[in-house]
């Protein structure tokens, strides 16, 4: 692997500062070393203000532009898995860069890295975040932490997270929410069942509902997103031969960033009314914003297909903020956390020249 205290060299072509930053290992809570590397390399653009905060790095143009974005990129990967060093592999049908965090997200981040180096003077101002801590806990995610801490540095007009999303537009996203659905009932002998009453089977009801349960499909911005709720685990039992005197249902709803979690409980327990609900985990979606003039010139630039974001991403802090947000990064997201995790170059290059033309005002 290379040396964590070598310099980044971000004159170096896109695919290779990828391959630079995946061979700095930077499992979640290890970012020490990337962070000092990435740190170093920014304050070396003096058009460029750069701060710390833990583990993340904020980078920030300040040129009085009547609009400013956020462009920002998690540095830490999940465990490794014999998927290190990184190393490039040439094809007829398009080179690939392979290694853990290839595609989640380095190369998200080295985008954003020659973009912060080598644009002085956008014609947007420019906040870079590249933050710690995205693929644990919530409590250690350095985006969340900022937003706390120092909210003021994550307020734009715009933001873009650079989350793998095969080099596409995935706007906004779908907020989650898990609940616990129970049903209660008595213990008794199952050799004389009649004696008690048997909580499984009350849960049938439950199914039944999320059985008849359509799925809302609103329009917003012209995407259309598309709402789920499902069961996701069942638990319950006692022994072989005891009948069961409670079951508990897990059910996540997915819904669309028009909701707010208030609205989305509220729909859930009205689901499953008469029945005893806990809420166990939930985090609002993203509006995509699409309307607003940074919004509609990023399209423009990027000039490809827009898709609506139906797994929940970061981009939902900005929208907390009420920033709208959108996704586009380079690599199949259908790669994360894999051992075989790899993103085609021609990602890399695409992302970082629709970008740049965004950003220096060549289109929108």
């Amino acid at each position: 692997m290379t040396d964590a205290l070598a310099p980044l060299d971000l004159t170096a072509d896109v695919a290779s500062l990828t391959a630079q930053l995946v061979d700095i290992e930077s499992v979640s809570l290890n970012e020490m070393a990337i962070a000092d590397a990435v740190e170093a390399a920014l304050r070396q653009c003096g058009h460029l203000e750069v701060t710390r905060h833990g583990h993340t790095i904020v980078a920030r143009t300040d040129l009085g532009r009547g609009e400013r974005v956020v462009i920002a990129g998690h540095l830490d990967t999940v465990p490794v898995n014999a998927n290190l060093p990184s190393r490039y592999e040439e094809r007829s049908d398009g080179d690939l860069l392979h290694g853990l965090g290839t595609c989640d997200m380095k190369g998200g981040d080295a985008v954003i890295l020659k973009l912060a180096a080598s644009i002085p003077e956008p014609v947007r101002d420019v906040t870079y975040i590249l933050y710690e801590a995205e693929e644990i806990d919530a409590e250690f995610n350095g985006l969340q932490l900022l937003s706390q801490s120092d909210p003021e540095l994550m307020q734009a007009d715009f933001a873009i997270l650079m989350e793998p999303s095969d080099a596409e537009v995935e706007a906004g996203c779908q907020g989650t929410l898990r609940v616990e659905v129970r049903t209660t009932g008595e213990r008794a002998h199952s050799a004389r069942s009649w004696r008690g009453v048997n909580a499984i089977h009350g849960a049938a009801e439950i199914l039944t509902r999320l059985n008849a349960y359509k799925g809302r499909k609103p329009i917003i911005d012209g995407l259309e997103y598309h709402e789920g709720l499902n069961a996701v685990g069942i638990r319950g039992g006692v022994a072989g031969n005891v009948i069961p005197d409670e079951c508990v249902v897990e059910v996540n709803f997915r819904f669309a960033p028009d909701r707010s979690e208030a609205e989305a409980e509220a729909f859930v327990r009205e689901v499953f009314a008469g029945f005893e609900v806990r809420v166990t985990d939930s985090a609002a979606g993203a509006l995509p914003g699409l309307d607003l003039p940074a919004a509609k010139a990023f399209v423009q630039a990027v000039g490809r297909e827009v898709n609506p974001k139906f797994g929940w991403t970061d981009v939902a802090r900005f929208t907390a903020l009420g920033i709208p947000a959108v996704n586009f990064g380079p690599g199949d997201p259908m790669l994360a956390h894999k051992q075989d995790e790899f993103v085609p170059v021609e990602h890399l290059r695409r992302c970082e020249h629709q970008l740049r033309d965004w950003l220096t005002g060549a289109v929108g």
